[in-house]
């Protein structure tokens, strides 16, 4: 991202260690990031509430109310983007991290490229949501994804979907390769969360597709399983 695509974007980071905060905040700025600070749970849940961020770059292990509480907090009362941080790389803790709400996972050690590149991908996720895209047509090969006429056609030969199995199909492939939680699609898609709904509704939605995309639903090319993670629609 450059500076002018960057200027007046405000990232909060949440790290209860001042001179790792520090580094991070240094980084950003160079990036052409307006940047917050907080040092503690709490302090970013103010400060998410008083300021209204573009995103919060949040760190799992902090003091008090670990990084987990805060985002179960946030995602309560805000759609703000949340990238987590942690030293934690387990998958484990990545798909709850993600289950949770969190938009992205970093794993410490990290380069300032990485993290540059993920704010980019998160941010502009959260642009096209907000904004209903800025492209009317999505083309992978075969497959196009008409987002005005809600029309999909592959190969040339339109397929018949329902209104659910277009808006899932249209916001995995709004962002290819993308990895997305059952829960994070429950939230983006139905508006809703696993508190509310069974994420089995998810299961369903994307073996209905694979039915209608795949020449072999079992072997999928377009829409692909991350164990113990989600789904990603692969260009």
């Amino acid at each position: 991202m450059t500076s002018s695509e960057s200027s007046g974007r405000q990232v909060l980071v949440v790290d209860d260690e001042p001179m790792l905060r520090n580094l991070l905040s240094r980084l950003l700025r160079m990036e052409g990031y307006e940047v917050l600070e907080a040092e503690d749970g709490q302090a970013a849940i103010e400060i998410v509430r008083a300021s209204e961020p573009d995103l919060v770059l949040l760190d799992v292990m902090l003091p008090a109310r670990d990084g987990l509480d805060v985002l179960g907090d946030l995602r309560r009362t805000s759609n703000v983007p949340v990238i987590l941080v942690s030293a934690l790389g387990e998958e484990a803790d990545r798909v709850l991290g993600l289950k949770m709400g969190a938009d992205d996972y970093v794993v410490k050690p990290f380069s300032a490229a990485e993290l540059s590149a993920r704010i980019e991908s998160v941010l502009r996720r959260a642009k096209a949501r907000a904004t209903g895209g800025t492209t009317n047509r999505l083309t992978f090969g075969g497959l196009a994804i008409d987002l005005q006429t809600r029309e999909v056609a592959l190969h040339g030969e339109k397929l018949e979907m329902t209104a659910k199995e277009f808006d899932l199909l249209a916001f995995l492939a709004g962002s290819p390769r993308q990895v997305f939680s059952r829960e994070q699609l429950l939230r983006q898609v139905w508006g809703s969360s696993s508190e509310w709904q069974s994420d089995a509704t998810i299961t369903e939605h994307v073996r209905r597709l694979r039915r209608k995309l795949e020449d072999d639903p079992d072997k999928p090319r377009w829409i692909t399983t991350v164990r113990s993670v989600g789904y990603r629609f692969e260009p």
